[in-house]
């Protein structure tokens, strides 16, 4: 296919591109679970089956929904499994990496389309070149293929690792102009914070993964956002989903139209309530702002990259690659810095540029630590 081919793809059929977006995101799971499987199990030939099957269905899908993009980047993925179903090469981690950023850039290619927004970020000429390199490469060269693809596409080196959570239980960045009274503030708003963790499993430890990455990022940065501030608006940015009935904020399936409309009044109520105390409200623009966009695409007021303030960016940008990490682990695979680091960089209209360099400087010095 021809570079502009990728970069912007003409979309055929509208309802046939969202029907290949559903089966998708329901065969995208069944991927995970089995590169996770084989991995441990790489003799298992009944696991191998399975996941060729899976891949060479979401081919069939794109095929079928006329959809030569995604038959285009899936067919070198195939190839390769054919090539390990029948002895010529082994499974590897970096292999099982590569099979799911491509899942993954396949999933955010659609998704765009759907939404009528070029590809040119998600490098997919690159993907495709590297892919169809190593379909046809000799089997000692298919690991060093991965890891250059990995780093090509994604902008970080192949080393999978999890992000740590080694924030201290009490943040070590206070300042001497804190008083009794913030410092009690603070305490109050971190056990609301852990009151909604609670709420699922799946949310342990998230408070401070998220407060760890937002302060580092503020301060690979200078920082220019004042520590405090931010600390406060990454414990309560979600609490207003507290407010919202449970069966929405926890839903796991398709989120419907109203359910959406729901969400979208969290950021509201969480500022409301910093607002009532006195002395936090920099923390409550951040709160209010954090699901804004450079593009104006954001909510709750559709705010273009100027009018946010510096907090709710960085706040947008830990906030979301925490719910990349979330929606990995709902999938069955252990959480990826990698992939959702990727997707991060990915969506760069969606986070302010600015930040983005600051927020890898910190996951990088994350994996190599």
């Amino acid at each position: 296919m021809e570079t502009q081919a990728f970069v912007a793809p003409v979309v055929q059929d509208h309802e046939a591109l969202e029907e290949f977006a559903d089966a998708l995101t329901d065969r995208a799971p069944e991927i995970e679970r089995d590169v996770a499987r084989l991995l441990k199990s790489t003799a298992d030939s009944q696991i191998t089956a399975d996941l060729f099957r899976a891949i060479h269905n979401i081919k069939g899908d794109a095929s079928l929904c006329k959809f030569a993009l995604g038959v285009a980047i899936v067919h070198p993925i195939e190839s390769v499994l054919e090539r390990f179903r029948g002895g010529e090469i082994v499974f590897t981690e970096l292999l099982g990496e590569v099979i799911l950023l491509t899942v993954d850039r396949l999933e955010l290619a659609t998704d765009d389309l759907l939404h009528g927004k070029p590809l040119d970020r998600l490098r997919l000429p690159e993907l495709l070149n590297g892919l169809e390199r190593m379909a046809q490469a000799p089997a000692e060269q298919i690991d060093p293929l991965c890891a250059e693809l990995i780093e090509i596409v994604t902008g970080f080196p192949s080393i999978l690792a999890d992000i740590p959570v080694r924030t201290p239980q009490e943040p070590r960045h206070r300042h001497g102009g804190e008083t009794k009274s913030s410092a009690a503030d603070l305490q109050f708003f971190r056990s609301l914070a852990l009151q909604l963790e609670s709420r699922s499993p799946l949310f342990k430890g998230r408070t401070m993964r998220i407060l760890r990455l937002a302060l580092e990022t503020n301060k690979a940065a200078g920082s220019p956002v004042n520590p405090q501030q931010l600390e406060a608006a990454v414990y309560l940015h979600d609490v207003g989903m507290m407010f919202l009935p449970e069966s929405v904020w926890l839903k796991v399936g398709k989120m419907t139209d109203e359910d959406k409309a729901l969400l979208r009044s969290h950021p509201g109520l969480a500022a409301g309530l910093l607002l009532r105390i006195p002395g936090w409200e920099g923390a409550a623009e951040m709160v209010a702002q954090h699901h804004e966009m450079p593009d104006g695409a954001g909510y709750p007021q559709a705010l273009a990259s100027d009018a946010i303030c510096a907090g709710a960016k960085i706040l947008s940008i830990v906030d979301a690659f925490e719910s990349v990490m979330l929606k990995h682990i709902h999938r069955g695979k252990n959480r990826s810095v990698l992939r959702a680091i990727a997707e991060i960089n990915a969506c760069d209209n969606q986070f302010a540029p600015e930040w983005i360099g600051p927020f890898n400087i910190v996951i990088r010095k994350t994996i190599e630590a």
